[in-house]
């Protein structure tokens, strides 16, 4: 093989956390025509088409322990997480959002010393996670630094945070069992759009299709269904497979600097110098939570 695995799961991390980086420029767009809900339960509902097309074989159940596993995955990281998320935004800022997330992989490693006894990170994995608070905080305030407080708001991110921690657990522990990367995404997918229907009346879902007769809406809802959710989201559960919940998910730090350099080229918003600090310490930060740089010892 030309890489190990090890270094596979790395680059696929890479690589999905790329697009990824880029879901916020198609979801701006779509926001116009569609409500938060509707794009969510748009975009996986596609995405689970799209892994039937990758993979058109069949799941057999796999008894009521195993299942409730899944069904718990997909509710956490499917439903809970970006409805925490999206539900936020309406509470609080956008910044404030963005700080807060960044508490997603401590709460991993936190909950992987318990349920995962083979991944407790070193000392140097959590000074690494505050150097990538901090430079994720400068990212997000991009040089304005107004952090208002909205309890409501800022609980529900954090809320999600330990909702896509729970995920990444799960997600490490389903792949133990050796079932197919896509078939096991395509039944997280499942359950979590089964377990979204009792909440869409709640958020005034509209069933309009008629939107979806605009290319613009066609294209941005196949890149968020079947790159950003069908293909990631498989990538992204392989990645964990191979290296592990706690390593994967520092790279989740690298999604808001894609973001901003997305946003900059594509909808030219600016990029300031303290937006530039925030992206070295984000990055000094990822590569010193995964050992890239080390701390000298006397």
């Amino acid at each position: 093989m030309l890489f190990s695995k090890r270094i596979q799961g790395h680059l696929i991390a890479l690589m999905t956390v790329f697009l990824w980086g880029t879901t916020f420029i198609a979801t701006k767009v779509l926001l116009t025509d569609f409500k938060p809900i509707e794009i969510l339960f748009f975009r996986f509902g596609l995405g689970y088409l799209a892994l039937w097309i990758l993979s058109p074989r069949f799941l057999a159940w796999q008894g009521v322990k195993r299942e409730f596993m899944f069904l718990c995955a997909g509710l956490c990281g499917v439903t809970c997480y970006f409805l925490c998320e999206n539900i936020a935004l309406t509470y609080t800022t956008a910044s404030n959002v963005g700080v807060i997330t960044t508490l997603a992989p401590i709460f991993t490693a936190i909950l992987s010393i318990f349920f995962l006894k083979t991944e407790t990170p070193p000392k140097r994995f959590y000074i690494g996670c505050l150097f990538a608070i901090i430079g994720v905080g400068l990212i997000s305030f991009n040089g304005k630094f107004v952090l208002s407080l909205n309890p409501l708001g800022d609980l529900l991110t954090m809320l999600a945070c330990l909702f896509w921690a729970c995920y990444s657990i799960l997600t490490k522990k389903s792949s133990n069992y050796g079932y197919n990367t896509i078939l096991l995404t395509r039944r997280f997918f499942f359950y979590g759009l089964m377990l979204m229907f009792p909440v869409l009346s709640i958020f005034d879902f509209d069933w309009n299709l008629s939107r979806f007769t605009d290319p613009v809406n066609i294209f941005n809802f196949l890149f968020l269904g079947v790159g950003a959710s069908a293909i990631c989201f498989s990538s992204w559960n392989y990645a964990v497979k191979l290296i592990g919940a706690v390593k994967i998910s520092i790279y989740l730090y690298l999604v808001p600097i894609l973001t901003i350099i997305a946003a900059v080229i594509i909808l030219n918003e600016p990029f300031t110098w303290i937006a530039a600090i925030g992206t070295l310490f984000t990055l000094c930060g990822v590569l010193l939570s995964e050992g890239k740089i080390r701390i000298k010892r006397n």
